[in-house]
């Protein structure tokens, strides 16, 4: 039953360091003049999903491809203007990647609760 409780725990806290960080993250929708920014976000999309499946249902050989194709992703992202980045505070950084590394590590310790 603690064993339960911790898990609770750490999705709660992944939760919390994925809002902290991801809301100065904004995506906008804005209608680009040049052909390629288009192409760009439809990239990063692709590349994005692509990537997560591949971590999630492909064999080990095939993790660092996945890994690749999100970094694709993220690069396109950024690339196409579509995601604009707001400023980030170093303690609201440390805070965000704390509590995710800190979840994560309760939701996955066998220590806890026995």
């Amino acid at each position: 039953m603690t064993k339960f409780i911790f898990q609770l725990i750490g999705i709660a806290l992944m939760l919390l360091g994925v809002y902290l960080l991801g809301k100065n993250i904004f995506f906008t929708t804005n209608a680009s003049p040049y052909f390629w920014r288009g192409i760009a976000a439809d990239i990063s999309v692709v590349a994005l999903t692509f990537g997560v499946i591949s971590i999630f249902m492909f064999p080990k050989t095939m993790k660092m491809m996945g890994f690749v194709l999100i970094g694709f992703g993220v690069v396109f992202v950024v690339y196409s203007s579509r995601a604009v980045l707001s400023p980030t505070s170093l303690w609201q950084f440390l805070v965000s990647i704390s509590s995710m590394v800190g979840g994560f590590k309760l939701l996955t310790d066998s220590r806890f609760g026995g």
